[in-house]
């Protein structure tokens, strides 16, 4: 299991290190940063100085390997337009953002492995059409949409909850069920294929010849061995939600990490894009690689492989 987690470990690290050149380098190649910075009415003097004064005139590999070793001491540099520490800002706006992900998923798996399993066991059936019908509704729809349906009809319509805001819990209802649902389809057809395998094998034949209930054989049998994957796939999904809220968080103006990243973007605040994209990358391939290990500690044929 050491070696195995080394491994991955190792694996880990050399994507996290080329994310951060390949966000590097297309932040640079986009365009003379020192200009963006200026701004467009600012003369040729003024470009030079903020090129001298952020250090963008040296070459790009020191300029990267500067970056990092500040990065490492959790230090992004300060913001050209909040006129804060980077790392302040992201400490400020990550708990939103964390909040929003772990409401989301579990908001789908609740959904998702319920609906999985009744798809499997009731397969062919209607129930097994309605939930699939679901699950390619939520894979088809745009988030944004969702959003926007949801914000009419709760908020507009029926005035049950506000449009904008994080003020209190209501305010994360609405954004919750439209990230939720987006990350519904695949942990439901995951469930529901996992309990197609399952309940033909023998050991579920075993137990139901043991006199057990269905509803026994089926959770504690079936379901036990069928959400192996799951888990790891749960894991992933909720970094793909921490780094795909930005436009949840725009609708909703949840002033979290998805909202920076976009305010940053289009005010050309460079050390906040950065140091989000580089964040963002460190919780994506730190859960890819805890369902990894989640998922070696509960299938020890990956281990052997």
């Amino acid at each position: 299991m050491l070696v195995f987690i080394l491994r991955r470990l190792l694996v880990a690290l050399a994507v996290l290190m080329t994310v951060a050149v390949i966000s590097f380098a297309l932040l640079h190649l986009s365009g003379d940063l020192a200009t963006a910075i200026a701004g467009p009415e600012a003369t040729a003097e003024t470009v030079a100085r903020i090129r001298v004064q952020f250090g963008l005139d040296r070459p790009l590999a020191t300029q990267f390997f500067h970056w990092m070793a500040s990065a490492l001491q959790l230090d992004f540099g300060r913001s050209f337009y909040f006129q804060n520490s980077v790392i302040e800002l992201i400490g400020q706006r990550m708990p939103i953002t964390l909040k929003l992900g772990g409401a989301a998923l579990v908001t789908a798996l609740a959904v998702a492995i319920p609906l999985g399993v009744l798809a499997a066991v009731f397969r062919n059936t209607w129930v097994d059409r309605l939930s699939m019908f679901i699950a390619v509704m939520g894979q088809a729809m745009p988030n944004f949409w969702f959003a926007l349906v949801l914000i009419l009809l709760f908020s507009v319509g029926l005035k049950w909850l506000p449009v904008a805001g994080n003020g209190t819990w209501q305010h994360f209802v609405l954004p919750t069920v439209a990230l939720g649902y987006y990350a519904m389809p695949s942990l439901m057809r995951m469930t529901r294929s996992g309990m197609l395998d399952v309940l033909g094998a023998d050991y579920m034949r075993t137990a139901r010849a043991k006199g057990l209930s269905p509803a026994r054989v089926i959770l504690k049998h079936g379901l036990r061995n069928a959400i192996i994957p799951v888990v790891a796939l749960a894991t992933v999904e909720l970094g793909f939600m921490l780094g795909g809220s930005v436009v949840i968080e725009s609708v909703f103006s949840l002033q979290g990490m998805g909202q920076l990243a976009w305010d940053s973007i289009s005010r050309n605040d460079f050390p906040v894009v950065q140091a989000v994209v580089l964040i963002i990358a460190v919780f994506y391939i730190g859960l890819a690689f805890l369902a990894d290990v989640l998922n070696a500690a509960l299938d020890p044929r990956m281990r052997a492989q």
